[in-house]
């Protein structure tokens, strides 16, 4: 039996974060539908929708302005980023109260490593139950939770039986439980992807299990394989207590300086392979793809685009750093002696609250 098959491996994730702790404080807007998001007025965007207004179609990222257009009765609310991060603290506490290997991932959900409690012969439903009544009780929110022995495997299973939901898949259930399901569980699957993946009729994470590496490398890359393990329920990553990583890049320096199209796109592919890699064995995604060229002058250039959804494969990486090059390569006609690549941006609750109050305030 796999070593993995002892693990205890929970990811928990709130239902309607930011939605439910203004329910939760306000209780005139119990069973009404909230948006917490920018003004309408300040193309402000929607950063959480309660599940009453999920029934209208409201979901986060959305503009404010179509919100209140598919609900002329929604209530809008103000984000209070302040509240947010003390209620996440607090909720990190419970987590920590029950194991010390808990992995945040933003502000409303975290991986748990509970397998030492496991130890202890009590088993990961267990634990799960009893957190979500803690949860319940302590803060008065409700939590839904995901349990298997990986990190993937929970996650997925955390978004099942939303809000309010505990999933578990035992040890051995792994295949069962993730081939029926549609592609787009699969964390790392992107819009791009997703669509390339149903015009080869590729539907079901059962479907791309099935698929030779061949035609999942012409998609995602070096990171081919790691989609098929996850598809295949194979993913022995740990929980990483802290991260302290601001990016992570690849550079190389040429043999002889070049303008040549062909050979800066072959190397930018080949770095975008590197960050990849790093990044999925650190378990960490970010949104800002950095571009950096140094000249044969010895000028440096920096070039970065920020993106709406996290990246962490190969293909994404690729094409918003080769997007920065052609941008670079039209609009100069030098050489360049080093070239490189890098992603920022990742996960944290300080990074998000920051981020937040930028895309939500309509600033």
């Amino acid at each position: 039996m796999n070593s993995s098959h002892n693990r205890g491996i929970l990811h928990a994730d709130f239902d309607a974060f930011y939605a439910s702790v203004e329910q939760r404080d306000f209780p005139e807007l119990s069973d009404r539908p909230v948006a917490v998001g920018g003004s309408p007025s300040k193309r402000g965007v929607v950063a959480s929708a309660s599940y009453e207004a999920r029934k209208y179609g409201i979901k986060s990222a959305m503009p404010m302005s179509t919100a209140v257009r598919k609900c002329s009765d929604i209530v809008v609310v103000s984000p209070r980023f302040s509240v947010y991060r003390e209620v996440s603290r607090q909720v990190m506490e419970v987590f920590r109260d029950i194991t010390p290997l808990v992995e945040p991932l933003s502000l409303d959900e975290a991986y748990l490593d509970v397998t030492d409690v496991i130890q202890q012969n009590v088993t990961p439903p267990q634990i799960a139950k009893k957190l979500k009544e803690s949860i319940s009780s302590d803060l008065g929110l409700t939590i839904s939770i995901g349990v298997s022995t990986s990190k993937s495997v929970s996650k997925i299973a955390s978004g099942i039986n939303k809000p309010d939901g505990l999933t578990v898949v035992r040890p051995g259930d792994e295949i069962s439980f993730l081939h029926p399901l549609p592609i787009e569980v699969v964390w790392g699957i992107g819009p791009k992807s997703s669509e390339k993946l149903h015009n080869l009729s590729i539907n079901t994470v059962g479907d791309l299990s099935a698929q030779p590496i061949k035609v999942l490398s012409d998609i995602f890359g070096s990171n081919a394989m790691y989609i098929k393990n996850i598809a295949n329920g194979v993913d022995l990553r740990p929980v990483i207590t802290q991260r302290e990583r601001k990016s992570i890049s690849s550079e190389t320096t040429l043999l002889v300086d070049t303008s040549d199209r062909g050979d800066l796109t072959e190397i930018v592919m080949r770095l975008s392979g590197q960050v990849a890699d790093s990044l999925i064995q650190k378990d960490i995604r970010g949104r800002t793809v950095k571009l950096k060229l140094k000249r044969s002058n010895f000028t440096t250039l920096t070039r970065q685009k920020t993106l709406l959804e996290k990246v962490q494969i190969s293909s994404e990486i690729t094409e918003s750093a080769l997007e920065l090059l052609n941008y670079e390569l039209k609009n100069s006609d030098e050489k360049y002696r080093l070239i490189g690549v890098g992603v920022s941006g990742f996960s944290s609750a300080e990074s998000l609250h920051d981020e937040m109050q930028l895309r939500f305030e309509g600033l």
